[in-house]
């Protein structure tokens, strides 16, 4: 067990450390000088001096490569020369000195995301703690409607395998699978948000944090959830049913589940204890990469649906240029799917005692 979590810290650290190379390389080889960005029309030569130095843009590439290694990093090297950028300003790292030797002081802080170019100095990691949160909470509503509806109708698809229900439980599936995300969100937002809103009460539009009518008071608008979660968690719903089905329908071919039958087991204790427990692996595969993806991936869902989330902030710093928020996004949404995944092993040997950890 020691050494499985040694691994996992080594090659989660190791993939990290690649994604953040390829962001830091992508990001700052395109067109365009990132200080001609933060200043857009206002820009001129002194001032672009001045900026390009506060963020150290008048540095070599591979030492602002270092910069940003050093940003990122818990344990960090800062300079005690105030004209420097690595200079340690503990209101813009929130860092804790350690000791000092010459002229380069050791610090331990949380990672440093840097400041978003078009939001007048707003730190990146106070974007995220904005808009993350709606996020997850769309990304978890949407996994919970398509785990729990997807087992049940998968395992009711097994147990009335080629009979009309299982049939049109698999043309369901189908369409799921088929319909883009942006189409369903229209197609939902109009219909239950304009068509039929004197019924369902539900608007086209709205986040999770809303104003009140006399802009006094922010409140959590629950019934917003509703749309956006079910749209959202259409296709992972139909991916749930077809693994669950096939699955099950493996299981149940299974020497155990026979020897269960023959000493008089119910149907439904055998589902129970044993076929759906053993059935739930690829379920289980496929729900961890389902989330990990709509933390990222809900950008079509949240702009139609107007839902305060990343993805939608993704799009808007990509329409500014805004790099800062977009390396630090791509940066967050890698580490929780890495996070993610480390967790699926661990509920992969739960499920499944011949899973070994090593």
């Amino acid at each position: 067990m020691v050494n499985y979590f040694l691994n996992k810290i080594f090659y989660t650290l190791l993939t990290l450390f690649g994604v953040v190379t390829v962001i830091f390389f992508l990001f700052n080889v395109l067109p365009g000088d990132p200080a001609q960005m933060m200043l857009g029309q206002n820009e001129d030569s002194e001032q672009l001096a001045i900026v390009k130095k506060k963020f150290g843009f008048d540095k070599p590439i591979s030492t602002q490569y270092l910069y940003y290694l050093n940003d990122l990093s818990p344990l960090s090297f800062h300079s005690t020369n105030k004209e420097d950028y690595t200079f340690l300003d503990k209101k813009k790292y929130a860092a804790t000195s350690l000791f000092t030797i010459g002229n380069t002081t050791t610090a331990i802080k949380l990672p440093y995301l840097r400041e978003s170019f078009t939001k007048q100095g707003k730190k990146v990691s106070q974007v995220l703690k904005e808009t993350l949160p709606n996020t997850f909470v769309l990304a978890v509503s949407a996994i919970v409607i398509a785990m729990l509806l997807g087992i049940v109708l998968g395992i009711v698809s097994a147990l009335y395998k080629d009979t009309w229900l299982d049939k049109s439980i698999q043309i369901f599936s189908t369409l799921g699978m088929s319909v883009p995300s942006f189409f369903s969100a229209i197609l939902f937002a109009w219909l239950f948000g304009f068509v039929l809103h004197k019924y369902t009460n539900l608007e086209m539009t709205g986040s999770l944090y809303e104003l009140d009518d006399f802009g006094e008071a922010i409140h959590i608008k629950w019934k917003n959830l509703i749309l956006p979660a079910i749209v959202l968690g259409i296709r992972p719903l139909a991916v749930v049913i077809q693994l669950m089905r096939n699955s099950l329908l493996e299981v149940f071919n299974q020497d155990y589940i026979r020897t269960a039958r023959a000493k008089g087991l119910s149907e439904y204790q055998i589902i129970k204890k044993h076929a759906v427990k053993n059935a739930l692996n690829p379920v289980i595969t496929a729900i961890s990469g389902w989330f990990a993806s709509m933390l990222a991936g809900a950008v079509f869902v949240e702009y139609v649906f107007g839902w305060n989330g990343l993805g939608k902030e993704i799009v808007n710093a990509l329409n500014t240029l805004d790099l800062p928020v977009i390396m630090g996004s791509v940066l967050v949404i890698a580490t929780l799917f890495v996070i993610i995944n480390i967790f699926v092993d661990l509920i992969y040997a739960w499920l499944d005692p011949k899973v070994k950890l090593q």
